[in-house]
């Protein structure tokens, strides 16, 4: 029996042409393309870029997935309202599903969500519906660069989750809501939010220096800073950087002064191990500034990731073979 792997770190589970991800180098490509390619091209052009094909009809599915969800009351926290609305459907298509968790999102955020215009782009109807008004053309470059560059990571826990249920031949709506459930955990997708409460405790770039040190002497980890995957900077986050870039904020200058704060301390404390700035790290800041409250940053995530979850499903279903590791007994002598 092969020996057990906690995490399955560095497991091979899956053959992908999705995207590739260099953890040493510090890379993603989506079918090749570098990720600071694919955030400048826009949602569009990205999930063509992920699914390997051209999206038809994608206004006109945000249209039948508000008149399915309109008449929905779900509960709960923001994702737990994504995920019970998304779960709730009875679709097929990857426009459709695409379209069911953007318009699910629209419904966490408020109660009134305004009917799709299917004449917009997926990003300036995603920030209409979730806030009332049409976005800047900033806004609208911030949210499609954010929802681009988050579009898939590999075999990450919530891709997954749904290349498992995909497997056993189960329909795309069952592998998303399984993707969301997984992406619902706080070590998946729950990391971006405290990098605010982080920003909000600095309060200055000068600042910045001392209160990383206290924080590492008192035995706490800095928000926004290492990841499971890149041993270098998360290449995202130079994309998101430069999104930020573009809209009205003053955290920019405070952000950069805490990641290189956090960059000279964590080097000087472990010189042997990696910690740069992740995903996260730049991805609150953009959402702040975009005016989405933080209760929304995971599902905003999910409306981007849905797209590789549903490239994914398609590859399991084409491996068409059931995922069945074996688990290793510890318990009780079996007499």
């Amino acid at each position: 029996m092969s020996a057990w792997i906690p995490g399955l770190e560095g497991v091979v589970a899956a053959r992908t042409a999705v995207s590739r991800v260099d953890g040493e180098g510090g890379g993603l490509w989506f079918r090749g393309v570098p990720v600071e390619t694919v955030g400048r091209v826009g949602f569009e052009g990205a999930a063509e870029l992920v699914l390997g094909r051209p999206l038809v009809g994608l206004g006109e599915a945000r249209v039948r997935a508000w008149e399915r969800q309109r008449a929905l009351t779900v509960g709960g926290s923001p994702m737990a309202v994504v995920r019970g609305r998304v779960a709730s459907g009875d679709w097929s298509a990857v426009e459709d599903g695409i379209a069911e968790v953007a318009v699910a999102v629209a419904f966490a955020a408020r109660a009134d969500v305004p009917r799709p215009d299917a004449a917009l782009d997926h990003a300036s109807d995603l920030f209409r519906l979730a806030r009332g008004r049409l976005p800047t053309e900033a806004e609208r470059i911030g949210l499609s660069t954010y929802l681009a560059t988050v579009m898939d990571h590999g075999l990450n826990a919530s891709t997954f989750a749904a290349r498992v249920v995909a497997s056993t031949g189960s329909d795309a709506v069952s592998a998303v809501t399984a993707a969301l459930g997984a992406l619902k955990g706080p070590l998946h997708g729950g990391a971006p939010g405290p990098v605010l409460d982080m920003l909000d405790a600095v309060g200055s770039p000068e600042r910045a220096d001392a209160w990383v040190r206290a924080e590492l002497d008192a035995g706490r980890r800095i928000m926004g800073m290492g990841h499971r995957v890149y041993r270098v900077r998360d290449p995202r986050a130079a994309a998101l950087e430069g999104a930020v870039g573009g809209l009205h904020t003053d955290r920019l200058a405070l952000a950069r002064a805490v990641e290189g704060a956090a960059e000279r301390a964590l080097a000087a404390r472990h010189p042997g191990r990696a910690l740069r700035a992740n995903v996260e790290f730049y991805t609150a800041i953009l959402l702040e500034a975009l005016g989405f409250g933080r209760e929304l940053f995971t599902p905003l995530f999910a409306a981007g990731r849905v797209v590789g979850w549903l490239a994914h499903v398609e590859e399991e279903r084409a491996v068409g073979r059931l995922l069945r590791p074996r688990a290793e007994y510890v318990g009780p002598p079996c007499t």
